[in-house]
């Protein structure tokens, strides 16, 4: 996948304009605060998402405007094709090949992007929902089928825990709890089952980019943590039976807090370095290689399961980094268009071959 342009108008404090990026390294360098990163984030609602920074329409349109309209031409799925994004305060509308859409999850499937910026950080540093929002993104971005599964799962959940708050004023609503355990446990198990696969394939890949990016120095691996004692080797069957199991076994413990102690939506995936849990052991230059290799073995992987390469963007990946490690991200992603923003001139000194875009005040002009 590659993007031959881009345009803006009125997207946050970007200046009307349309850039033709080269089909392999970008750099978008600039002091802060002038525009970088909402052009990155101009690419990433191509993916069908939200913002990977704010969840407000409003925040996206200039000050003063009553719209911001972003459009994309780009070459995928063997053919050329053109995207078009109009935001609203209050809402989105999406046109993929001229033609209107219901909603922007058409554009799934369709254009496929990785992205890294500095809030992904918390990838390591926070908690089991940031690991879980990873992988989950990365499996509905790949196909709309998933982040259906999620939806319904997310939702069955919800109206469980009110059922099991409900049910101590009302004993008979006890019996209809099966009923709500048979779906939840069934989308519970393939989303688990999705996650596990995903992680095996992403798993191989960051192995490989975190030795290039750390030049041999450490070795990264991630293990799932399951609330229900799902295994890499169990089907969705299996998954489905421990799952059902462990939902009974909770049960009175479920009616004192009112809340599914187990499930997809309890696990965790741990982070390793040298064997070691990077949320705790490892340095802030390390936790930043650790996501990078996530994010670029996400990239792989979805490359194999999509049939091409994602667009990928790197939003201020350089500092903190060695000169060995920038070299190797300006110079050795093979395949890919990759956009990378940063602040300082001399990074862009050591790309060997790409385009150099400055940015300044939200005014964007190629410099080659």
């Amino acid at each position: 996948m590659k993007v031959e342009s881009i345009s803006f108008q009125n997207y946050r404090n970007l200046a009307d304009v349309t850039l033709t990026p080269c089909t392999g390294v970008n750099i978008i360098y600039g002091n802060n605060a002038q525009g970088k990163t909402n052009l990155l984030e101009g690419l990433w609602l191509f993916c069908g998402g939200h913002s990977f920074r704010t969840q407000s329409y409003r925040e996206l349109i200039q000050f003063g405007k009553p719209f911001a309209k972003l459009g994309c031409a780009f070459y995928g799925q063997d053919r050329r094709q053109t995207a078009e994004i109009v935001i609203e305060p209050s809402k989105r509308s999406v046109k993929l090949n001229g033609v209107e859409k219901k909603t922007s999850s058409s554009l799934i499937e369709r254009f496929c992007a990785v992205v890294f910026s500095p809030e992904n950080l918390s990838l390591i540093k926070r908690g089991p929902s940031e690991r879980r929002s990873f992988i989950d993104s990365a499996i509905c971005r790949e196909r709309l089928r998933n982040a259906l599964t999620l939806q319904k799962y997310n939702r069955l959940l919800k109206q469980r825990n009110a059922l099991l708050k409900d049910i101590p004023k009302n004993g008979r609503l006890r019996e209809t709890l099966s009923l709500w355990d048979e779906q939840l446990t069934s989308l519970g198990a393939e989303i688990v089952r999705r996650r596990l696969d995903f992680i095996q394939m992403m798993t191989e890949r960051a192995v490989v980019y975190h030795k290039g990016i750390s030049r041999g120095s450490e070795e990264l691996s991630l293990r799932y943590v399951s609330s229900f004692g799902a295994e890499e080797g169990d089907d969705a069957a299996a998954l489905k039976a421990k799952f059902t199991e462990k939902c009974r076994a909770n049960l009175q413990a479920e009616l004192l807090t009112g809340s599914t102690a187990a499930g997809a939506h309890r696990d965790d995936i741990e982070i390793l370095i040298n064997g070691r849990n990077s949320r705790f052991f490892a340095s802030q230059g390390q936790q930043r290689s650790a996501v990078l290799s996530l994010k670029l073995a996400e990239a792989s992987v979805l490359r194999e399961r999509m049939g091409e390469n994602p667009v990928i963007l790197l939003d201020d990946v350089l500092s903190e980094l060695d000169n060995d490690r920038q070299d190797y991200l300006l110079n050795e992603l093979k395949g890919c268009q990759v956009f990378i923003t940063c602040c300082e001139r001399s990074n862009k000194e050591q790309l060997n071959e790409g385009k150099i875009f400055y940015v300044s005040e939200g005014r964007v002009e190629s410099e080659q």
